[in-house]
């Protein structure tokens, strides 16, 4: 009797390790939705055709994928009888796939991606890629199909180059990696109280002063040494248009952050007018949170800030644009009596109301010009800070709707505070997204084991949140190499947290198919 109950005890393990493992899965990273593995296999060669039909431009992009990866050039056509990868759109399937989902079907005699949208079609090369097989010179791809669509509608990267400027060329690289998994949005924090870094025509000192500084802290937080080396860096608007397409080619939208009211220490030190204080200040090399900020109750600060938004929309097609609002220090706007008596005649009881209040004239700004407003979650009124007094922030005005919150502070409360106010989410709460903490902090296990979807938050709300961010902050970062350490391999395990399903989920799984990428990563220096 023992030694049965042994037994189903152990049947019982079995079977409960069985649930938890796909049904099948396959070395794609993000981890499809479903998959069928068939017999056989699919030779690839330089006389494999190409059959764009309407994804010219998806086609070449595999195209030159496989010259630059395998040296293999194959030749786009109009139609072929057999050995061809062929693409196709369907817009029936929109319904079932949605805009970004696909169907992949490799048989031994061809190749079908099919998706409602060229952007599905992109993301159906993307898995076909990482299945190649490579032996000597022989190439070949296992027999499948593939159903596969994400399970939220933003993923997102951030990379802050407000601290440390990085480049046009390190910006294209992690375009390139995002969108071989699968990424879609590119979050581009490109102000900041260490640098402002787009050129904003009307504005020029924003970069001639703003994207410079003398000296960069080094160390820890509380360190007092620097490094005594001038940095400096900006975008030009042609340059930003340039990436800005290279981005949509691989169908990554660009959401732009300029940071409002706080952050802003560059901005004044190149024109110390939208401060309180008006008195000129250096762009500080000090990481950390910064006194200076825009002084909100003079209508020319929120002129130029409308001016420089203005530019930024012209830019960027991106319907959301991101205005931070996070880490406000309010003891400028509570000592000044032109502040005091703004609030006092617009009847704001609190900095955090001003706060709202200006947030809110933001927002309707920019839905003005079609444009959605996005911020850190400090824009809700909420304390998050141990520098804040309680009495700062017992605001009464209402965020405006409409409003996308970016959650990086604080546990489920807040998060469902926002959510039944009707406000969408993006999740990216630190402890568990934030590239610029250690691997002891935040393992590549740990960062699998994310869920967009907090532990606790009401089913009706899960359509809330829009889906999640991982975020580069930069102010230990200076250099290329840093930033690589930071980013990979976790970058892929937020892909995949935003993509597949938790039932499709495995760690081991994830590791095998991570080896495709330890290759790509050795041959470009990552």
């Amino acid at each position: 009797m023992l030694k049965l109950r042994s037994t189903l005890a152990f049947a019982c393990l079995l079977l409960l390790s069985v649930s938890a493992m796909p049904l099948q899965a396959i070395n794609i990273i993000p981890q499809p939705s479903e998959v069928k593995t068939l017999p056989g296999t699919f030779s690839l060669s330089g006389a494999t055709a190409l059959i764009p039909g309407r994804c010219t431009g998806e086609a070449s992009q595999l195209q030159q994928a496989l010259q630059e990866t395998y040296g293999l050039s194959l030749a786009l056509k109009p139609a072929a009888k057999n050995n061809y990868i062929r693409f196709s759109l369907n817009e029936k399937l929109g319904k079932e796939l949605g805009k970004e989902g696909y169907l992949l079907q490799v048989s031994p005699e061809n190749i079908t991606i099919t998706a409602a949208t060229t952007a599905g079609v992109f993301y159906g090369i993307q898995s076909l890629r990482q299945l190649i097989t490579a032996n000597g010179n022989e190439y070949t791809i296992g027999a499948v199909s593939i159903k596969d669509k994400p399970r939220f509608g933003w993923r997102a990267f951030m990379l802050d180059e407000g601290r440390y400027f990085k480049g046009g060329e390190t910006v294209k690289h992690l375009l390139d990696e995002m969108a071989l998994l699968k990424m879609n949005v590119f979050h581009w924090h490109l102000t900041d109280d260490q640098g402002w870094r787009i050129e904003i025509k009307k504005y020029p000192l924003l970069t001639t002063v703003g994207s410079k500084r003398d000296s960069t802290q080094s160390g820890t937080w509380n360190s007092k040494v620097y490094d005594g080396k001038p940095h400096e860096g900006f975008y030009t608007q042609e340059q930003i248009r340039e990436i800005i397409k290279y981005a949509a080619d691989r169908h990554i939208t660009i959401v732009p952050e300029i940071e409002m009211p706080g952050h802003s220490s560059a901005a004044i030190a190149a024109y110390p007018w939208l401060g309180t204080t008006h008195k000129p200040i250096k762009v500080p090399g000090k990481f950390g949170v910064h006194y200076d900020v825009f002084n909100v109750s003079d209508p020319r600060v929120i002129a130029f800030l409308e001016d420089v938004l203005q530019e930024v929309i012209a830019l960027f097609p991106s319907k959301v644009i991101h205005i931070g609002g996070d880490e406000v220090k309010y003891d400028q706007w509570k000592a000044d009596a032109g502040v005091k008596a703004y609030m006092k005649a617009h009847k704001l009881g609190s900095p955090a109301d001003l706060q709202i209040a200006f947030t809110n004239n933001i927002s309707n700004f920019l839905a003005g010009k079609n444009r959605r407003m996005a911020g850190w979650n400090e824009i809700m009124g909420s304390k998050l800070h141990e520098f804040t007094d309680s009495k700062d922030v017992s605001a009464t005005e209402k965020l405006a709707t409409g409003t996308i919150v970016q959650f990086w502070k604080g546990e489920l409360k807040l998060i469902t505070e926002a959510v039944s106010k009707g406000y969408d989410v993006i999740n990216s709460y630190h402890a568990m997204t934030y590239l610029d903490y250690s691997y002891q902090d935040i393992s590549l296990e740990k960062a699998y084991s994310f869920d967009p979807i907090p532990e606790g938050l009401a089913p009706e709300y899960h359509a809330k949140i829009l889906g999640s961010g991982c975020q580069m902050w930069g102010e230990w970062i200076p250099d290329v190499k840093t930033m690589n350490h930071q980013v990979f391999p976790r970058l892929a395990a937020y892909a995949e947290d935003g993509w597949t399903l938790p039932a499709n989920k495995n760690f081991t799984q994830f590791s095998n198919a991570l080896q495709y990428f330890y290759t790509r990563w050795n041959i470009t220096g990552v």
